[in-house]
């Protein structure tokens, strides 16, 4: 019984901690005024339950991160056309980038944090070299397209959080604009025909 009222409490505390991160990230006006006492008062958690959870900022964001981007992961791994298993290249590709664009739009400020949390290099992320691989190979499918490793690089730089949060804000391109840029963008590295604009 204790043991079932502590993991009762451990998720009970794990979904107050995400939500209360979730609105503290998206009200801000900078993801690095957010700090672990911020989150933990604003969960009615004390500090040292954030700590011993997730080892500090870096971890509880990674965490967070990872909790929303789980119905993405999920329509890309099982889910229907375009973005499944089964999608030609050419339309699951920038399927695939349309749906990171948008991730990153609602959830502009948690992406920044996470990709200006900690030492390691974003490049080095488990969700970017799962992006990374899965591009490659479909991109690897195309024939006469060279060098798809570099090419998926450079598609992926698209969809980062600090070139999304500057076109979003400082240069103020709406949400729709800025996926049909993706998209026409996406479609001349292809070599596919142009694309409709995203509905």
């Amino acid at each position: 019984m204790p043991e079932r009222r502590a993991r009762k409490d451990a998720v009970r505390n794990r979904a107050a901690v995400f939500a209360a991160a979730d609105t503290l990230f998206t009200d801000c006006a900078s993801p690095d005024e957010v700090t672990m006492a911020d989150i933990a008062a604003a969960a009615g958690v004390g500090k040292g339950t954030l700590f011993r959870a997730y080892g500090d900022r870096a971890g509880l964001i990674r965490a967070l991160y990872a909790a929303r981007l789980e119905p993405v992961e999920e329509a890309v791994a099982a889910g229907p056309l375009p973005l499944g298993p089964g999608t030609p290249p050419l339309q699951r590709v920038p399927a695939l980038l349309d749906a990171l664009l948008c991730f990153k739009l609602d959830n502009r400020h948690l992406a920044l944090a996470l990709e200006g949390s900690g030492s390691d290099s974003p490049y080095q992320a488990a969700h970017y070299e799962r992006w990374h691989t899965l591009l490659r190979t479909m991109l690897e499918e195309l024939p006469g397209l060279p060098d798809s490793d570099f090419t998926a690089h450079a598609l992926l730089a698209a969809t980062r959080a600090d070139l999304v949060e500057h076109l979003a804000r400082g240069e103020r391109v709406p949400r729709e604009a800025m996926r049909s840029q993706l998209a026409g963008f996406t479609a001349r590295v292809l070599g596919g025909p142009a694309p409709h604009d995203p509905a």
